[in-house]
Formats: C-alpha cells, sequence, structure tokens
C-alpha cells in the first residue's frame, strides 16, 4: 500500500497522468469526430491542429530550458525576475504576432475553411494560444520543486475542456465549438499557471521577499537580446521540427484531399499517442542527466544508456502489438470506411522506436551544447519529409506518407549522429563505456 501510494504521490506519476488526460482525451475525441461527422471533417480538424501545432515553437521562442537555466545562475533575485519576466513578454509578443501572420497564412491556403462558424472558431484558436508564453511559469516552479499541483491542474481543465466538447459533439455542434473550445482551453490554462505561480512562488533565495506580480514594465532589452542569442539555434530547430512532424497531414489534405487527411489523422493519432512516454520520462530525468554530466563522462554515459535502452525497448515492444493488432484497433475504433487507416499504422508505428530515443538524444545535445546539430538535424528531416511526400503520396497515397513519415523521423532521430564527428564519437563512447567500482 504504501508503495502504491508513493508511485501515486511522485513527481513523474503526475507529470505522465497531466500529458496521458491530455492525449486520451484528443485520441478519444478523434474517434467520435471520425464516427460522429466523417472522415472528411476529421480532415479539416486535424488540419486545422496541424497548423496550431506549427505555433508551439514559434510562441515559445526555444526559451522553456534556457531561462530556467539562465535564472540560476543569477546571483540576485532582482535579475532573475526581470529575465522571467523578458522572456514572457517576448513570448505574449511573439505569439501575437506569429497567430496574426499564422491566421493570414491560413486563411490564403484555406479559404473555403473559412465560412460560418470556423471563421470565427479559428481565429480565436490561433490567437489565444499566444498565452502559451505563460508556460515559463510553470517550468520555474518546476524547477522550485513545484510538480504536482500543476499538472493536477492542468488536467482537471482538460477533463472538463473534454467534456464540454463531447456534450457539444452529442448535442449537434460541428468543428467550429471543438476549435472555439480547444483556444479557450490555452487562456485557461495559461490562467490556471499564473495564478499557481503566485500562489506557490517560494524565495529566490533565503531572506529574500517574494517577487511582485507579472507586468511588462519589467522587461529588460539587455536581458531579452541575452535569451534570444542563446535560444535562437533552439526556436528555429523547434520551428522545423514540428514542420517534419505535421507536414504530413497538411500535405495530404493538399494533394489528396480532406477525406484521405482524415483517414491518415486516425491512424497517426494512435501512434502518436504513444509519445506522451519518452516526452514526460525525458523532461522529468532532464536534471539526472545534468548531475551525472557534472560528475564525469563515465556515470553520464552510464546514465543515458540506461535511459536510452529503457525508451528504445518500450517502443519496440508497443511497435509490435500495435502492428498485429492494428486490423482490429482500427475496425473497432473508427470502422470499416476507415479500413485503409490500418496500413498506415502498421508503418506509422514503427517510427516510435526512433521518437522515443530521440527524446534523450535533444537533451544529450543541449546538456552538450550542440545545439546547431539539433537544427540541422530537424531541418533536414523536414526537407526530407517534405521530398518525399511529394514523391510517395502521388504514387501511393496516404501510405506512402507513412513511409516518408518513417524514413525522415529515422534520419532526423537517429541516423544524423553518424554524419557528424562529434556524435558519431560520443556515440562510441555510450556503446563502450564500462561501470566502474567507484560509480554508484
Amino acid at each position: 500500500m504504501n508503495l502504491i501510494k508513493k508511485i501515486l504521490l511522485a513527481r513523474a506519476t503526475a507529470m505522465l497522468g497531466d500529458k496521458l488526460v491530455k492525449l486520451s482525451a484528443g485520441a478519444v475525441l478523434t474517434v467520435l469526430v471520425a464516427r460522429m461527422l466523417g472522415a472528411s471533417e476529421l480532415g479539416v480538424y486535424s488540419i486545422v491542429m496541424a497548423w496550431s501545432a506549427f505555433l508551439v515553437p514559434i510562441t515559445g521562442l526555444g526559451l522553456n530550458n534556457i531561462v530556467v537555466r539562465q535564472m540560476a545562475k543569477q546571483q540576485q533575485g532582482q535579475d532573475a525576475m526581470t529575465l522571467l519576466y523578458s522572456a514572457i513578454s517576448l513570448r505574449l509578443l511573439v505569439g501575437l504576432i506569429g497567430g496574426s501572420l499564422m491566421l493570414l497564412a491560413f486563411y490564403l491556403l484555406y479559404q473555403d475553411m473559412f465560412n460560418g462558424n470556423t471563421a470565427i472558431a479559428i481565429p480565436v484558436l490561433f490567437l489565444l494560444q499566444s498565452f502559451f508564453g505563460f508556460l515559463l511559469f510553470e517550468l520555474y516552479l518546476n524547477y522550485q520543486g513545484t510538480f504536482r499541483s500543476v499538472a493536477y491542474a492542468k488536467s482537471i481543465i482538460s477533463l472538463f475542456s473534454f467534456s464540454v466538447k463531447l456534450a457539444l459533439l452529442y448535442s449537434g455542434f460541428g468543428i467550429a465549438s471543438l476549435l472555439l473550445i480547444t483556444g479557450i482551453e490555452f487562456f485557461v490554462v495559461a490562467l490556471a499557471q499564473y495564478l499557481l505561480y503566485r500562489r506557490k512562488l517560494q524565495p529566490f533565495q533565503q531572506g529574500e521577499t517574494l517577487w511582485p506580480g507579472y507586468h511588462p514594465r519589467w522587461f529588460n532589452a539587455a536581458q531579452a537580446k541575452l535569451l534570444l542569442k542563446r535560444s535562437s539555434w533552439l526556436w528555429l530547430s523547434g520551428i522545423v521540427s514540428v514542420i517534419y512532424l505535421k507536414i504530413d497531414i497538411v500535405m495530404i489534405g493538399s494533394m489528396a484531399g480532406t477525406d484521405q487527411a482524415g483517414i491518415y489523422a486516425a491512424a497517426s493519432r494512435l501512434s502518436e499517442l504513444w509519445y506522451v512516454f519518452p516526452a514526460t520520462l525525458a523532461a522529468r530525468y532532464y536534471p539526472d542527466m545534468i548531475k551525472a554530466h557534472q560528475q564525469g563522462w563515465q556515470p553520464y554515459y552510464l546514465k543515458l544508456r540506461r535511459f536510452a535502452m529503457l525508451f528504445f525497448c518500450s517502443a519496440f515492444v508497443i511497435a509490435v502489438i500495435m502492428s498485429v493488432s492494428s486490423p482490429w484497433i482500427i475496425n473497432l475504433l473508427f470502422g470499416d470506411t476507415f479500413s485503409r487507416a490500418v496500413d498506415v499504422l502498421r508503418i506509422h508505428i514503427w517510427a516510435g522506436c526512433f521518437i522515443f530515443v530521440r527524446y534523450l538524444i535533444s537533451q544529450h545535445l543541449l546538456i552538450t551544447e550542440q545545439e546547431p546539430l539539433s537544427l540541422l538535424s530537424h531541418g533536414v528531416g523536414a526537407l526530407l519529409n517534405i521530398a518525399l511526400n511529394f514523391w510517395l503520396i502521388p504514387t501511393m497515397g496516404i501510405v506512402g506518407a507513412a513511409w516518408a513519415t518513417l524514413i525522415s523521423y529515422a534520419y532526423a532521430s537517429f541516423f544524423f549522429l553518424f554524419f557528424a564527428a562529434s556524435t558519431r564519437k560520443q556515440l562510441w563512447q555510450l556503446l563502450t563505456v564500462r561501470k566502474s567500482a567507484s560509480i554508484n
């Protein structure tokens, strides 16, 4: 009983639970939209959400890990506070500008989607997503040791939002209502993160007073410039990574129609649902990897190898099970009209073997200050994915898009390590390092 209680109260469990709630709700919603509204409407919903995903790295500015790391280096609480508030002001401003530009581009490409209620829901979604910048409040709370409160609050908001979406669907409302609620959810989560920050915030150093609330007047141009300089590689890397992760849905919608985009989205949603595990665990164990690196290369490589084996083996088992059971799963969840999704899922699920390990590799590149390699790998992966989609979708349809995804993910997540001398050497050291008696 004590063991179960300890697991339930663990920080990793709370963080994983938050991700699972959100992704599980998204998966169920995908199934219901497919069943109640059809493949075409699911395709429209998936295309809009793919564009929404493009906004995440744009508004993030690559600052998530860098801001907290730079704050920890400050000697004065005032400097740490202005650094945090400057980063948030930057993200809010870029979020508003980026959301407006994204909305304009979306309108020019998909004018047929701007009719009726969707003409209101899509702008609301893109603009409210600018409040994603408040995530920095959550990350700073995590640094100070507060994990569970934020995770539980986000889980509750996700469940409430999911319940409202279900009620709207069963009441006969369409895609526009789902997009509108999603935009409102972005704002409510941001507000919750800020309120918890104000409630749970601890003094930066012992003896210092608590910081005042956030206000744009605390913006410091010099600190903002330094942050942008340090994060530029990660910012660009994040943008191109989302492009190669989400471009398939957008290209299918343009080249094969929203029906095919909906069928592909059904399969890819079931595949990507599993990515919550490496994303959450990599974030949870990132501080442990930093501490191991500070102790030396040998303990660091031992820990990194242990995590890598765990992540890869988990992904391999998931891929085998999903490949074998995909006909039954697709038929049960989506019905006969989505039968083509079976072949897509059987291919797409194997990309997880590379994506799982990539989460650790991304942490490694950040810890070892090799951010340009992260950008290069994602950039080549994005170009490879786009080129393969242009080649394979006209001849193989959505199955070709699945192969394009698998190949580009494999390169950008792992095989790029062989093309740089530094990572090739580090990979060899990772494989050959031995545990000595002096290492615990």
